[in-house]
């Protein structure tokens, strides 16, 4: 698998920890209906998940993460 497709699924995968628990929590603790309730979940998760992004360097492709939660930018193994 290239690291452009491993970078996406990163990305995908970090986004769904967050959207699913808080579409769930909105849904029951709010009268929120239809999709009063899948856009705050998104911008919730949109703000707390890591970014992943593909990049072609010197040394070759890599992967690299931003995250509210750690300080700088870090690099994926």
């Amino acid at each position: 698998m290239s690291k452009k497709t491993k970078a996406f699924f990163y990305n995908l995968f970090g986004f769904s920890v967050f959207y699913i628990p808080a579409y769930l929590l909105i849904m029951t603790f709010t009268t929120l209906i239809g999709f009063w309730i899948a856009g705050p979940a998104f911008i919730i998760s949109l703000l707390l998940s890591p970014k992943f992004q593909y990049m072609n360097t010197s040394e070759g492709e890599k992967i690299f993460m931003k995250w509210i939660f750690k300080k700088g930018i870090h690099e994926v193994k």
